[in-house]
């Protein structure tokens, strides 16, 4: 039977049927889908249909290209003074955009400073889990905060209520730094040394690896505040993912 070109379009515009399970996921809401990270993250979480609708968080309107995604404009007002929405549960990524990639220059990045008024904003717009993925400079995070809250602004993210809250901690290579003078680019190059001194453990991982580690962590935590410090993530990109995470979440 000869097929009709105009079915053929029709059921490839047709939007994709939704699991009964994930139906029941509610909205995700993401804040910073730039970078490499933030892109794999929101690839990965919205085309796994576990979410009825996704959001993402932006300056201003941009086409989605994603099926199943829209874009919530962020307006020029302090975090507090936002208008609310709905969602159930949120994923905060700290990924500079990278500029030469038009649509993340229209995207909403978060930073550091704002997770405190962030979190509150999500909680009152109805979210119940919270994962944070916050890169730090490989080798530079203290052996003490590793594997706890970093931070008082971590600490006022957990009083906010949330059921769950998964914090990633993803090792990253340092930045690059701008240099004022010779003698500057001089020292910091005689320093770079100690990045042969950084254990294979704490090196960083494919934000492929890490997006799925984030996936996972959202479908099998419990409540409560679960913390993956950089050696649990490198170890979970090394094999079985779902064994360290299973470790990590459901000891």
């Amino acid at each position: 039977m000869a097929l009709d070109p105009l079915h053929a379009l029709r059921g490839a515009n047709r939007a994709a049927p939704v699991p009964a399970a994930a139906a029941g996921a509610g909205t995700l809401l993401v804040a910073g889908a730039t970078g490499a990270l933030g892109q794999e993250l929101l690839r990965r979480l919205a085309g796994s249909h576990r979410f009825a609708h996704a959001r993402v968080l932006a300056r201003e309107p941009i086409r989605d290209g994603l099926r199943g995604v829209e874009t919530y404009l962020s307006p020029g007002l302090p975090i507090a003074q936002w208008p609310l929405t709905s969602a159930d549960s949120a994923v905060i990524a700290f990924d500079p955009p990278r500029l030469y990639h038009d649509r993340e220059r229209a995207l909403w990045v978060p930073q550091p400073s704002d997770l405190p008024e962030l979190a509150r904003w999500l909680r009152a717009c109805g979210v119940r889990t919270l994962a944070i993925v916050q890169p730090h400079d490989q080798g530079k995070l203290p052996e003490a905060l590793k594997r706890g809250l970093a931070s008082l602004d971590e600490q006022a993210v957990v009083a906010n209520g949330f059921d769950r809250v998964i914090l990633v901690r993803s090792a990253r290579k340092p930045l690059h730094a701008k240099f004022a003078n010779p003698a500057e680019r001089l020292a910091a190059w005689m320093l770079s040394i100690v990045r042969f001194m950084v254990p294979s453990s704490e090196q960083p991982v494919r934000a492929s690896k890490v997006a799925e580690l984030v996936d996972l962590a959202l479908r099998i935590a419990p409540p409560g505040v679960h913390v993956a410090a950089p050696e649990l993530v490198w170890e979970s990109a090394q094999g079985d993912m779902q064994a360290v995470a299973r470790r990590w979440l459901q000891p």
